[in-house]
Order: C-alpha cells, then structure tokens, then sequence
C-alpha cells in the first residue's frame, strides 16, 4: 500500500521561519524552527527555507509529499506566488518566491498571506471546526486576520482582503504604520499599547510601568504594560481597557459587516485572557445588530505556535487538490 500524501508547511516571519511535515488529518510529523536573519538579504532566507524543508522531509519516501504551503507576510500577489515589498523583509521587492523555493525542492508550490494562511488553519483543524462562516484576528504586535466566508477563504479581488487592522477606528488617531491614522492597529495592538505605556513614561505620569522598566521608555512593551495592569496598577488597566474596547469597536464591526458564527482571536494579546475577551464580547453585544450579536461566539484560537504552519499546509492541500 503506498504511503498516504504529506505536506509541508513553511511559516516565514520577520524573525522566525517556522516549518513542519503535516499529514491531511492536521496532525504535525516534524518540526524545524530557525531565525530568518532577514538582514542577511533574501537569498540567504530562501536557502534558509529550502534547508528547513529538507530538514523536515528527510525521512519521507520519494513522492511522498504532495505539496508546499508558504504562509509569508503581505503584500503579495498570491495567485502568482510574489511578495511584492513585505515590511518586515527589507529589500524583498517583487520576490516570486513561490517560483524560487519550487525550482529548489522540485515540489509544488503555493504561497498564501500569512493571516490568511493561519485562519485556515483554525477553521480546519482548531477552533472553527464545523462552523460556515469564520473570521480570524490575530492581536499581536500588529493586528491582521482572514475571512472564511461559506466555508472558504475570501481573497477578494486580488487577494488583499481581510485587512482587520487597517480599518479606520478615529480618523484623527494615532499614527499607523502604514502612513494612515486611527486604524485598529494603531489602537489596539501590541505596538499600540506600548505606545501609550512610553507616553505615560514621557508625561512623567507616576506608575509602576516605569518601575518595572527601571525608567527606561524603550524597554516599555505591550507585555510589561499588562503586567503592571495585573499588579493593580491603575494607569496600566486604563490603557488595556481602553485598547481592548477599540479591538471590540472592530469585531463589532466585523460582526455587523458579515455575520459570522464565530471570531476567532488569537495572538500574543490573548495571553491577557478575559482583559481582552471579555471587553470584546460586551462591545459586541453592545454595538453590533442584536439578530448578529446573538448568533456569533467569540473564542480564543486553539492552534498556538502551530497556526501558521498548519495553516500553511492547507494552503498546500487545498491548493494542489484544485490544480489536479
């Protein structure tokens, strides 16, 4: 009897290139986890690549595995495989990095948006499982997330659907990084949280986020800031709690937009527990239309480090099935 078909899955990060040998059934055979060393430039990366997805295969037999699946950050044009000028891959311009690692491993393959990817991943093998209709957010040093409409990924017209983090929240808010202002990801990410915790610094207001950092502002993260939250610390909770209702702005508006039976968040937020969650459900049921409210669960994601390489894999999966 032949060997059932497996699939690699590469999630490629500004820090971490994550890779794994995935069966269909989502279950993880091998792992590779190694630095980008982005600044290296991307040939090096790419090799990188190539190297961890030997690594992983290295016990298969010739043929076994059917497919790769890149998740890798936008923007990108992912029906012909480029990354066009992702932000936290300098130099990548214009990349047809579906073309370069295929020609290298001889195997097919697909490459995906890394939200997207990873809210696949939750659909099919986490916490979406039997459900429709299911959008993805991860809450992390930016925020971003995938549409699964009808049971499949919506890309939009040229894939670039499902933007979460850049809807606009206060016209007149803070700086993003994308050159916009007052877009969700200004307000509520990880990158946004710290931001407040500095300004606090800078306005010499008293709290312990300047203890635990000795005074220096630089060392001010979204972690240290939830930290203080959780030792009491007044002006820490303000900054949480007002972050978190601005994430639950946008659910709601997630909600009323496309009523969904679930939203799924995940990201390194989600360590806060029901500092996030539980504002979030209350600014959904508060703003969204009752009939949307009513019918949608919002959830932690299931996944963990594994999101994005299983995430990857279907995108392998799915991708191979329909090109026969």
């Amino acid at each position: 009897m032949a060997a059932d078909k497996l699939y690699v899955g590469i999630d490629l990060g500004g820090t971490k290139i994550s890779t794994a040998l995935v069966s269909r059934e989502g279950h993880v055979l091998e792992r590779d986890n190694r630095p980008t060393m982005a600044s290296e430039g991307r040939d090096a990366v790419i090799a990188r690549m190539v190297d961890a997805a030997r690594q992983v295969m290295r016990n298969t037999a010739p043929g076994q595995v059917a497919a790769i699946g890149v998740g890798a950050p936008g923007p990108m044009d992912a029906v012909a495989g480029v990354l066009t000028a992702p932000p936290n891959l300098p130099g990548w311009v214009n990349v047809p990095l579906k073309e370069l690692v295929e020609a290298r491993l001889g195997i097919k393959t697909f490459l995906e948006n890394d939200a997207n990817a990873a809210a696949l991943g939750e659909f099919h093998y986490g916490a979406g499982k039997g459900v429709h209709n299911m959008i993805y957010i991860t809450a992390s040093t930016g925020i971003g997330g995938g549409l699964i409409l009808d049971d499949r990924l919506y890309g939009g017209t040229n894939g670039s659907a499902g933007e979460i983090g850049h809807m606009t929240i206060l016209p007149d808010g803070p700086l993003c990084g994308c050159g916009n202002r007052g877009h969700l990801e200004a307000l509520a990410s990880g990158t946004a949280i710290a931001r407040m915790g500095r300004e606090l610094l800078a306005r010499g207001v008293p709290t312990l986020i300047g203890e635990l950092v000795k005074g220096d502002a630089q060392a001010v993260s979204a972690k240290v800031v939830a930290q203080a939250a959780d030792q009491g610390d007044l002006e820490a909770e303000r900054i949480i709690r007002q972050a978190m209702e601005y994430l639950g702005i946008g659910v709601a508006n997630l909600v009323n937009l496309f009523n969904p039976d679930l939203i799924v968040i995940g990201g390194g937020l989600t360590n806060m527990g029901d500092k996030l969650f539980a504002p979030v459900r209350q600014a959904v049921r508060r703003i969204a239309f009752p009939i949307a409210a009513e019918s949608v669960r919002v959830v932690p994601a299931q996944l963990g480090g594994d999101v994005g390489v299983l995430g990857a894999a279907v995108v392998a999966i799915q991708r191979s099935a329909a090109e026969g």
